[in-house]
């Protein structure tokens, strides 16, 4: 499967800000994805990003304005206004969203927003002052209602101007994310869906826990992926570091039981229940209040461990007790060289309609790497993927969830 991303033509617009040097990283990541990037210029934000800059990172001419020969014979804005299949512009400022408003075109970028037939998605920066502006957010509203425009941001911080409120531009990172949203089929529009990530954290003592090497980043690629294609998701997320998903409700827990509290809560209202988590087997049976202090404890310290309750297989068994076959279930599993016999019997043991493992062991898959290969079991057999970035084994993953939301069934909504 080729990226979300792959081939897809972005314009991505830059206008006058300090935030334009945010649009240079932008290009970077959306070709490394795999886009067809042209980039337009404003006169105003060729104060603080060169041609050469962006030309060198996007690969292709960029514009600037309607009166060169040269960049006319060769560019051409109707062209790109004709192939674009999403115009972006970010940072966007004031004017630029002002002039988008009002429907001018008295320079390049306004010209291909009015001739262009392609989404809209706009990154705002200003002083937190003219994004609060009556007539901004007027003017942006017009947006949203007359081309189903989408905004991004601004985020909340210190600006350049010394003011500190609303008005940053977000990531870019942010920004691709909802590129993908605006590009992503959205096939899971409508579904709620619930997504477990990361590993848990079982203490010990006030000091030390037991935990595993479990990133969250499959479980969060899971959820970015779901959220992009329409879903409405919640993300139980156990103890990690990566930034939340773009529009997506986060749960933070830190222990098996916590976890288990926050997903039989939500289960029921969701249409389908992803368990991507690396849930602890084991905790100890009770933790010390204090700290365990090695002199007392001596050469050798003993911890007795007890069973944590299984989420999935509780889930499992709460769907067969009603005859039910909602919510989807959906597994994941470390394993070390899963066998495909072996992971059948899992699958059935969970009652999941859908069990996917990876082998933990192999470099390149599993625990805080980048990219995965999996196995991809159901009542029907197995099916291998070769190794990808986790975002695009998130979507094959979904991909197969697909047919089962759309089996004959009452499902919550």
């Amino acid at each position: 499967m080729p990226p979300l991303l792959q081939d897809r033509r972005i314009v991505l617009g830059i206008s006058g800000g300090i935030a334009a040097y945010k649009g240079a990283e932008l290009v970077r990541l959306l070709v490394r994805e795999g886009a067809r990037v042209n980039v337009v210029l404003t006169e105003s934000a060729r104060q603080f990003v060169t041609e050469l800059t962006l030309q060198t990172l996007s690969g292709n001419p960029v514009a600037t304005s309607l009166f060169d020969l040269d960049q006319e014979s060769k560019i051409g804005h109707i062209r790109l206004a004709d192939e674009a299949e999403l115009l972006v512009v970010a940072p966007a400022t004031a004017d630029v969203i002002a002039r988008f408003a009002h429907g001018l075109a008295n320079d390049l970028l306004t010209t291909i927003h009015l001739a262009t037939r392609a989404p809209l998605l706009l990154a705002p920066a200003m002083n937190v002052h003219m994004w609060e502006h009556p007539l901004t957010q007027a003017n942006l509203r017009r947006l949203v209602d007359t081309e189903s425009a989408r905004v991004v941001g601004p985020a909340d911080g210190e600006l350049a101007c010394g003011y500190t409120g609303a008005g940053r531009m977000v990531g870019p990172a942010t920004v691709l994310e909802a590129i993908e949203g605006c590009l992503a089929k959205q096939d899971l529009a409508g579904e709620r869906f619930l997504i477990t990530a990361g590993p848990t954290c079982e203490p010990v003592d006030a000091v030390r826990a037991l935990t595993n090497r479990s990133s969250g980043k499959m479980g969060f690629a899971v959820a970015r992926a779901a959220r992009a294609r329409g879903a409405d998701v919640t993300l139980v997320a156990g103890p990690t570091a990566l930034e939340t998903p773009l529009g997506v409700e986060r749960v933070d827990v830190r222990t098996a039981a916590q976890m288990k509290v926050a997903v039989l809560e939500r289960a029921t209202a969701a249409s389908a229940v992803v368990m991507v988590a690396a849930v602890a087997d084991y905790r100890p049976e009770k933790a010390v209040a204090g700290k365990i202090r090695k002199e007392k404890a001596g050469e050798a310290l003993t911890l007795r461990l007890v069973r944590t309750d299984d989420i999935l297989a509780t889930l499992g068994r709460e769907r067969r007790a009603a005859r039910a076959a909602t919510p989807v279930l959906v597994g994941f599993a470390a394993e070390w060289a899963p066998a495909a016999r072996s992971l059948g019997a899992k699958l059935r043991a969970k009652g999941c309609d859908l069990l996917v493992a990876n082998d933990i062991g192999e470099a390149g898959s599993g625990f805080d790497s980048d990219t995965n290969r999996v196995r991809i079991v159901g009542p029907d057999g197995s099916e291998d993927l070769a190794r990808a970035p986790k975002l695009e084994i998130a979507h094959q993953v979904l991909d197969r969830v697909v047919p089962l939301l759309r089996r004959p069934a009452t499902r919550p909504r």
